[in-house]
């Protein structure tokens, strides 16, 4: 079962409920391999019968972001003080969800935690990034690297070396770990992207208000696959979602971009001039 490697981490988490949101045709034989999953696996018979709890809901397929505001909604509805909206292709260990909680318990204004994600060989993903203009995004698909490199190591913050707490303006959507009362404040998903973009508007909406922080003091493992680079189906996707974002947020004006993008580049300086 494709979900196993989260559900194990999920449990030996402490985690009370994990809301999976089935909208897709390549999993039509999910629910009976859950079901089994639920009846046989020890360590999850174990944790229920200490009230992990486990709920299965198959919907038809309105994006990435209607999916998570399902389970956004019942955790709202069932008094959720936190909720992890993550990929199945993620895994870490125990230590990880109770790092990020007792740092969102010493700090109020934070809305948003994302730990240093890995590749399966240990190197970081850059997954923490500044909010994007045009050229970011679309430079990624059109140009040659070498052309687009610089911008893409700044765009990427490879240079704070992702070795220190951040507070930045977009957190991939991988692994986000949320206060609830910050969503219920500024907005769930914005269903109108069906995939992808979807993350850099919420984190920027919660941005506005509150720190939304990479915590590079625990790690999580993540099968990143950029599906929309070698597939032209999710590549005309990817494309209708950046047309959308900059709609929305403007393609060449943006002055929230500038301030929350200037704000992050003078911290990472003064992090790295400390250094030397």
């Amino acid at each position: 079962m494709d979900l196993e490697g989260i559900l194990r981490s999920l449990l030996i988490s402490p985690v009370e409920k994990v809301w999976i949101i089935d909208h897709s045709d390549e999993f039509l034989c999910l629910e009976g391999e859950l079901q089994e999953y639920m009846r046989k696996d020890e360590d999850y018979i174990k944790h229920a019968g200490r009230g992990f709890r486990l709920e299965y809901m198959k919907r038809s397929n309105k994006g990435y972001g209607c999916g998570h505001n399902i389970a956004l909604r019942k955790a709202i509805e069932e008094g959720s003080q936190y909720h992890l909206v993550v990929n199945p292709d993620v895994w870490f260990g125990a230590e990880v969800i109770p790092a990020l909680w007792r740092l969102m318990e010493q700090d109020e204004s934070i809305a948003q935690v994302m730990p240093k994600v890995l590749f399966l060989n240990g190197s970081v993903q850059r997954l923490a990034k500044l909010l994007p203009a045009p050229l970011d995004l679309f430079g990624r698909f059109f140009l040659p690297h070498w052309l687009i490199q610089q911008r893409n190591d700044k765009f990427e913050l490879r240079h704070s070396g992702y070795d220190t707490m951040m507070n930045v303006p977009f957190l991939s959507g991988c692994f986000m770990f949320l206060r609830m009362s910050a969503l219920q404040s500024e907005g769930l998903f914005d269903e109108r992207f069906f995939m992808y973009m979807e993350d850099v508007d919420l984190t920027r909406r919660l941005h506005a208000r509150y720190k939304t922080l990479f915590y590079p003091s625990v790690s999580i493992y993540h099968r990143f696959s950029r599906l929309s680079y070698h597939k032209w189906r999710l590549s005309l996707i990817h494309m209708s979602s950046v047309v959308k974002y900059f709609n929305k947020w403007g393609w060449v004006y943006d002055k929230e971009r500038h301030r929350f993008n200037k704000r992050i580049l003078k911290e990472i300086k003064a992090y790295n001039e400390e250094k030397l």
